[in-house]
C-alpha cells in the first residue's frame, strides 16, 4: 500500500459524483456499481492503480441541483462486491479534504481532474476554550444517541480525539440537510466545523424536545378523549339498563329532535334545514360548544309557528264598531283599516289570498304628536281584526343586529326582534306595532332603518331571511303599524315603503268625549273610586281640556283627571268631603290650583302679548302638534345702535332667510304702505321669538314677522284674535305651507278667531274637523298687504304713529 499523499502533493483522480448526498472524511459507504458514473469512476481508479501502488482511488464531489461543489473528498476504494440486495457494489472511506482545480485526462471514460489536499490539523495542544466545544459536542451526541437506543455507538464518539474527526462524524446525522453537510465540507478550520457541528446538533436537540413536548402533550388530549368516551359510552350503557329496568321509553336526545322536526308542520325548506342541523347534532359530542348552538336553534325554528294563523273577522260593521267605541276622532285611520278589511274579505271570497307567494299584509306609518293615540290604536285595530297584537319598542335602537338577528358564531346569538315578535304572538299573521320608529338611530353596528326596508317592503317581505335562523320567513300576511312623531326623522326610502296616515290632533270636544268615556273610568278604577261616587260635569272637563292643558294629545289632561281624583278621594279619607261628588267648573281652582293657559282673548287688554305695536301672533307645528308663536320686533336707538338685522330665538337658516325677506319687502315696498321706512336704514332691526331655548326653524313664519315689523314702523297693534302662517316672498306673494290642520287646532285650543292661511292652502281645509272651521274665521290670501290689512288695528285719528325704541 502506497503512503498517503501530503496536504501539498499535487493528485489527479477521477471523480465520483454524489448526486444530492455527502460524504465527510472518516465516512465509510457503499455505492451501487449499476449507477454509469459511480461505475466509470471506479474502474478508472482500478485501471490507474494497476500502474502505481495502493487501493485505487477517486474524487467523491457533491453534486447538486447539477453543479459540482469546489471541495471533494478524497476516497479510496476497499471493497469491490455485492451489496446487501445483491447488486454490484463499492465500499469507499474518506480520507480528507481536496481542492478541486482544473479538469484533465485519465484512462477510462471518467471526468479526471487535478487536485490538492488541505491541511485540516488542529493546534497542538489544544486550546482551553476548543477542549470546552469538543466537551460540548460529545455531551450533545451522546444524549442524541441515547435518545436513539445507539448504546454502541457512544463509546466510539467519545474515544474520539481528534477534533477535525470529530467534526467530520457528524456527517452520519441523518437529520442533518445536505446545505449543512456542504457547509461542514467546505470548512477547512477544524475548530470552525466543531462549532458549526455543535450549533446543529443542538437546535436539532432544541427541536426534538419541542416535537416530544408537543407530541406529549397531543398524547395526554387523546388519551383523556378515548377515557372520557368510554366512561360516556358506559354511563349510556348503565342509563339504558335503569330505564329498561324502570319500564321508560326514551330515546337519545338526537333522536328526540329528528322526531320533532319530522312530526312539526314546518315548510319544505325549513324542514331540510333543520334535518340537516339534526345531522350535525348527531356527529358532535356531548361537551361540544357546537351542540348547544344547534340545540337552540332548533328550539327557536320549532317554536315558531310556521303554519299558525287566525282567522280574521270579516264583520265590517263590528271591525268599525269596535274602532269607533274605543277611539274618539281620528276617522282617517279607521277609515283605512276599514278599507284594509273590506278589500280582504273579497279577496277571500273570491279565492284569491295568496297571489305570486305572497298574502294581503298592510304597512301604515301613524305620525302625529305624542298623546294622540297611536300607540293604543295598534291595539284597537287588531282587536277589530281578531289578531294577536305585539309591540315592538324600537326607541333609541342602535344595533342592526335588533332588526335581522345576529350570526349564530356569536356567543349568546339570538334571532331579531321581528321573528321574536312573531314566535310572542303563536301566528304569521299579527299586527306588530313598531314604536318609535323615528327614534332609531346608526352608529358604527349598522343602521337598523336600512334593515326595516325589506322588513316594511310588501313586495319583498315574503322571504325575509333573519341572519339568525337564515331560512325564509313569510312577513306578507303581518299588519305592520309604525309610529313616529317626526315624520322629517323617518329616512325617505323607508317612509315610502309605508302609507302614511296622519294624527293631528284632538279638537276640545274630541278631548271631553275621550275624557268622559275612556279616561275617567280608567283613572276612577286606579284611584280606588265607583263610578257613582265621583262624577264630572262637561263643564269642568271642558276647562281642564281648554285651560289647564294645552296640547294635542290627552297625556296631560289625563294626568290633571288622576290628580283631581287624588284630591278628592284623599280628602275623603281625611273627612273633609262627603262622597258621591260632582266635580263642577267652580271646583276646579280649590281641588288642582289656578289655570295654566288662558286665552289671549280672555286676559286683560292691558297684559296681553299683542298690547304694544311690534309683536304678531304666528302658528308653528313641533314634534308636540301645532303651536301659537309670537314674534317681536323692535327698533335700536339710532345714536346707540347699530344698523343691520339682530335675531334671536335660536333660529335656523331658513327662518333667518325669511327674516331677511321680510325686511327687504318693506324697505322696497315701505312708501306705498304708508310706512316710515327711513328708520329702517339707519336704526338697527331686532327680531326674537320667545321661548328661546327651543330651536326653530321654517319658511313659515314669514308673513309673521312682516306683519310685526309693519305693526312696529306704523304704530298699529296687531290683532289679539288673529294669527297667520305663511311663506313671504321678495315681491309680497304669500306662498303655501305645511301642517294647516295641526296649526288651525292650535289656534282653536289658543282661543284665536281669526287664522290666515296661504290662498294655495285652502284645500288643506278638508282635514280640518268641521266644529273647529266652524268657530274659526279662516281667510286665505295671495299678497300680504291683505294680511295687513286683515291683522292690523285701524290707525289712530291723525296721531302720527309712534315707533317703540329698544332699551
Amino acid at each position: 500500500m502506497a503512503a498517503e499523499s501530503t496536504p501539498s502533493t499535487p493528485l489527479t483522480l477521477p471523480v465520483l459524483p454524489l448526486d444530492d448526498e455527502v460524504v465527510l472524511p472518516g465516512m465509510v459507504v457503499p455505492l451501487d456499481l449499476n449507477d454509469n458514473d459511480v461505475r466509470a469512476a471506479v474502474e478508472a481508479a482500478q485501471a490507474a492503480a494497476r500502474s502505481e501502488p495502493g487501493k485505487p482511488r477517486v474524487l467523491l464531489v457533491p453534486r447538486i441541483d447539477g453543479a459540482y461543489a469546489g471541495t471533494g473528498v478524497l476516497g479510496t476504494v476497499e471493497q469491490v462486491g455485492r451489496l446487501a440486495d445483491g447488486d454490484p457494489g463499492a465500499l469507499i472511506r474518506g480520507r480528507g479534504r481536496v481542492k478541486i482545480g482544473a479538469g484533465t485526462t485519465g484512462p477510462g471514460a471518467a471526468l479526471w481532474v487535478e487536485g490538492t489536499r488541505i491541511d485540516e490539523s488542529a493546534p497542538d495542544p489544544l486550546p482551553g476554550h476548543v477542549t470546552e466545544l469538543v466537551k460540548e459536542y460529545k455531551a450533545l451526541a451522546t444524549a442524541w444517541l441515547r435518545k436513539r437506543g445507539a448504546w454502541q455507538v457512544v463509546d466510539r464518539v467519545q474515544a474520539i480525539e481528534d477534533v477535525s474527526a470529530l467534526a467530520d462524524n457528524s456527517g452520519y446525522s441523518p437529520f442533518l440537510t445536505t446545505a449543512q453537510k456542504v457547509e461542514l465540507l467546505e470548512t477547512a478550520d477544524p475548530v470552525a466545523r466543531l462549532k458549526a457541528a455543535t450549533r446543529q446538533l443542538r437546535d436539532h436537540l432544541a427541536e426534538q424536545d419541542v416535537a416530544e413536548t408537543i407530541a406529549k402533550d397531543v398524547q395526554e388530549g387523546v388519551d383523556k378523549q378515548q377515557r372520557e368516551f368510554l366512561l360516556r359510552r358506559q354511563l349510556d350503557a348503565v342509563r339504558k339498563e335503569l330505564r329498561d329496568l324502570n319500564g321508560e321509553e326514551q330515546g337519545e336526545e338526537s333522536d328526540d329532535y329528528r322526531a320533532r322536526v319530522e312530526a312539526a308542520d314546518l315548510p319544505e325548506k325549513v324542514r331540510e334545514a333543520a334535518l340537516k342541523e339534526v345531522d350535525k347534532l348527531e356527529r358532535s359530542s356531548d361537551q361540544s360548544p357546537e351542540g348547544s348552538w344547534i340545540r337552540t336553534w332548533l328550539d327557536t325554528v320549532l317554536e315558531l309557528p310556521w303554519s299558525e294563523r287566525t282567522e280574521d273577522v270579516y264583520d265590517i260593521r263590528g271591525a268599525k264598531a269596535i274602532l269607533d267605541a274605543e277611539h274618539a276622532g281620528l276617522d282617517d285611520v279607521k277609515e283605512r283599516i276599514t278599507e284594509y278589511l273590506a278589500v280582504r274579505k273579497r279577496r277571500s271570497d273570491r279565492g284569491l289570498g295568496v297571489v305570486g307567494g305572497r298574502r294581503g299584509g298592510a304597512v301604515l306609518a301613524l305620525v302625529g304628536p305624542p298623546g294622540v293615540g297611536k300607540t293604543s290604536l295598534g291595539e284597537s285595530v287588531a282587536h277589530a281584526m281578531g289578531r294577536k297584537f305585539v309591540r315592538v319598542a324600537l326607541g333609541g335602537v342602535r344595533d342592526e343586529a335588533e332588526i335581522r338577528g345576529h350570526r349564530r358564531t356569536y356567543v349568546g346569538a339570538l334571532p331579531g326582534r321581528i321573528v321574536r315578535a312573531i314566535k310572542e304572538a303563536g301566528a304569521m299573521n299579527p299586527v306588530v306595532l313598531l314604536d318609535e320608529i323615528d327614534k332609531v338611530g346608526s352608529d358604527f353596528r349598522g343602521d337598523p332603518a336600512a334593515a326595516l326596508l325589506e322588513v316594511l317592503d310588501p313586495a319583498q317581505n315574503h322571504t325575509f331571511r333573519d341572519h339568525y335562523l337564515e331560512v325564509e320567513l313569510d312577513l306578507s300576511d303581518v299588519v305592520f303599524l309604525a309610529t313616529a312623531n317626526v315624520l322629517e326623522a323617518i329616512p325617505e326610502a323607508l317612509l315610502d315603503r309605508m302609507e302614511l296616515v296622519r294624527l293631528d290632533g284632538y279638537t276640545e270636544d274630541e278631548k271631553v268625549v275621550i275624557a268622559r268615556d275612556h279616561l275617567l273610568p280608567r283613572q276612577l278604577e286606579r284611584a280606588g273610586l265607583a263610578k257613582d261616587e265621583v262624577t264630572l260635569d262637561e263643564s269642568a272637563l271642558r276647562k281642564l281640556a281648554g285651560e289647564y292643558t294645552r296640547e294635542a294629545g290627552v297625556r296631560t289632561l289625563e294626568r290633571s283627571i288622576a290628580r283631581l281624583l287624588r284630591k278628592v278621594a284623599a280628602q275623603h279619607e281625611l273627612a273633609e268631603r262627603e262622597l258621591p261628588f260632582t266635580v263642577r267648573e267652580e271646583h276646579l281652582r280649590d281641588l288642582i290650583g289656578r289655570p295654566h293657559h288662558v286665552p289671549e282673548s280672555a286676559q286683560d287688554p292691558a297684559e296681553r302679548r299683542t298690547a304694544v305695536p311690534g309683536v304678531a301672533t304666528g302658528l308653528a307645528v313641533t314634534g308636540a302638534g301645532g303651536d301659537v308663536l309670537f314674534v317681536e320686533a323692535s327698533l335700536a336707538d339710532p345714536e346707540t345702535g347699530a344698523a343691520g338685522l339682530t335675531l334671536t330665538g335660536q333660529l335656523g337658516d331658513v327662518m333667518k332667510e325669511s327674516a331677511q325677506i321680510a325686511l327687504s319687502f318693506l324697505r322696497s315696498h315701505g312708501a306705498e304702505l304708508e310706512l316710515p321706512v327711513a328708520d329702517l336704514k339707519d336704526r338697527g332691526v331686532h327680531i326674537h321669538f320667545p321661548a328661546g331655548a327651543v330651536p326653530k326653524d321654517g319658511p313659515s313664519a314669514g308673513v309673521t314677522m312682516t306683519t310685526a315689523l309693519a305693526s312696529l314702523l306704523s304704530g298699529r297693534l296687531v290683532r289679539t284674535d288673529v294669527a297667520m302662517t305663511g311663506e313671504v316672498s321678495l315681491t309680497g306673494r304669500v306662498l303655501p305651507i305645511g301642517g294647516v290642520k295641526q296649526k288651525l287646532l292650535a289656534a282653536h285650543r289658543a282661543g284665536v278667531t281669526t287664522v290666515v292661511i296661504p290662498k294655495r292652502n285652502e284645500a288643506d281645509l278638508d282635514d280640518v274637523p268641521a266644529e273647529v272651521l266652524d268657530k274659526l274665521d279662516v281667510h286665505a290670501v295671495t299678497d300680504v298687504r291683505q294680511v295687513l290689512e286683515l291683522a292690523l288695528s285701524p290707525a289712530t285719528n291723525g296721531a302720527a304713529p309712534e315707533v317703540p325704541v329698544a332699551a
